[in-house]
């Protein structure tokens, strides 16, 4: 690796390290947007370094600044970020279509998702300056990973013929070249810009999860000891993940060295909330209050630590609107979507803040955008639960049906599940299938009764259809 690269690398470790974005880094040091994102891929001037090395306290001039790290073949990204945060650089799009001087709609797909991955503040995304020298050029993505010194890069291609367009993309691992995600969008051309909002919208959507299980199985790999605070939170992400009861208590343990590694990593408190959240709405606490005590007080010490990181403002809300606390926590779940627009869960969460409130139809509208922009990531069924849920509580039984029976066929540990679905078919007239459920739910678990869930959703705007349900579907009090 050449002295160049190297010292692009140093500074790229020094933000993943220090969490800083280019924004801030380039105001901290007075460098300029322009001339940060040079030094990030090797371009950069002697002074340019004497003013990063007097902000940052670096060595990058003199003496080689860093054990020079051993090639590891072709495209193979530098080992040096193997700790830090994921980095990826979005190529332009190829534009294919017949009409000369239209290429701005492949460019302007480019710079949307570009600029929406830059809100996941996670995720170290390469500015458009650096990537556009690439525009119009046959490249092999291993070679783009190795200049820019990312880990992953999205290419894709935009088409119009007939009065529609057609986006493909696909994300690539830049180490091996594998593809990870790939995906083609087909829409009609008559209102381009909101075309272009939705597919940009739809792509984050669709690759967060992928760069997210990634991350994971590339932590999975390596000693606990060996892992950054960084590394502990994403390999806490993935079991997370599978929701289930052993994995949350792997990954809250996880979570509790990362936190100790890093006291003030906010993402760590906000996940660490967010698993206790969960197991506390599982029943998996030896005392359930206890546990929603847990979560409330790590969401707050999330919030406390970044205001803008989107797990905690939403994990904060959910803990605000379980306690009542309706329109506080839709302040903060709604902050959730306004740094990350393109966060399923949260849009999940705000629908379920929003059914708690009684705004049933906003509800079922944010619950029914969550599902079409993850329509592969179910979350163990919470995503369709909540949809199904919503649509329960403005009492259109029907079409919460097949949501609310596809959510127990996700997560069929889960006693919630069983409960909506008992209610609806209760309302629909459906009295042997809702004993069948009930059999099912009291072989897992304490029995189901009206009094309990009564109690337990009393201050939700939707406990009431919800109750009544259960009791048509013979559900003892």
């Amino acid at each position: 690796m050449d002295d160049r690269r190297q010292v692009a690398g140093i500074v790229r470790d020094y933000l993943a390290r220090e969490r800083i974005s280019r924004e801030e880094f380039a105001h901290r040091t007075r460098l300029g947007r322009s001339t940060v994102d040079k030094l990030l891929v090797g371009l950069f001037s002697d002074r340019t370094l004497a003013v990063v090395e007097g902000t940052t306290g670096l060595t990058l001039r003199g003496p080689v600044a860093a054990p020079a790290l051993p090639d590891a073949g072709p495209g193979a990204v530098p080992a040096a970020e193997e700790d830090s945060a994921p980095s990826i650089a979005v190529l332009p799009f190829t534009f294919m279509g017949d009409a000369p001087g239209q290429d701005w709609l492949a460019d302007g797909i480019t710079e949307d998702i570009t600029t929406d991955l830059a809100r996941l503040r996670w995720l170290f995304v390469i500015a458009r300056n650096s990537t556009f020298t690439f525009k119009g050029r046959a490249v092999d993505v291993r070679d783009v990973a190795r200049d820019l010194g990312v880990r992953y890069v999205l290419e894709g291609s935009v088409r119009v013929a007939g009065g529609r367009i057609r986006v493909t993309g696909q994300l690539v691992d830049a180490g091996t070249g594998r593809h990870i995600w790939a995906e083609r969008y087909d829409r009609e051309l008559s209102d381009i810009f909101a075309v272009q909002d939705e597919i940009t919208r739809n792509v984050v959507a669709a690759i967060e999860p992928h760069l997210y299980a990634e991350e994971g199985y590339r932590a999975a790999s390596r000693p606990t000891a060996n892992l950054s605070a960084w590394g502990l939170a994403v390999r806490a992400m993935g079991l997370i993940r599978k929701v289930g009861r052993k994995q949350n208590e792997e990954a809250r343990q996880l979570l509790e060295q990362a936190m100790a590694l890093e006291p003030g990593y906010a993402r760590a408190h906000a996940l660490h909330a967010w698993a206790a959240w969960w197991a506390a709405l599982c029943y998996w606490w030896p005392d359930n209050a206890e546990g929603y005590r847990v979560a409330a007080q790590q969401a707050a010490a999330a919030v406390a630590l970044d205001p803008s990181e989107p797990w905690a403002r939403m994990t904060h809300g959910i803990c605000l609107s379980s306690a009542r606390q309706h329109e506080t926590g839709l302040v903060e779940l709604r902050a959730a979507l306004d740094l990350n627009p393109c966060f399923a869960l949260g849009r999940t969460l705000h629908g379920w803040g929003l059914l708690r409130a009684g705004r049933m139809e906003e509800a079922i509208a944010e619950t029914g955008l969550a599902l079409r922009m993850s329509p592969m990531d179910s979350f163990a069924g919470i995503y369709t639960a909540i949809h199904g849920l919503s649509l329960l509580g403005a009492r259109r039984f029907e079409e919460a049906l097949p949501h609310l029976r596809s959510s127990v066929a996700a997560f069929a540990e889960y006693l919630g599940h069983y409960n909506t679905l008992i209610s609806c078919c209760g309302h629909l007239g459906r009295i042997e299938e809702a004993q069948d459920y009930i059999a099912a739910r009291d072989r897992m678990g304490p029995p189901i009764r009206v009094g309990l869930l009564r109690k337990n959703l009393s201050g939700f705007a939707h406990g009431e259809v919800f109750c009544e349900g259960l009791v048509k579907a013979g559900v003892p009090e």
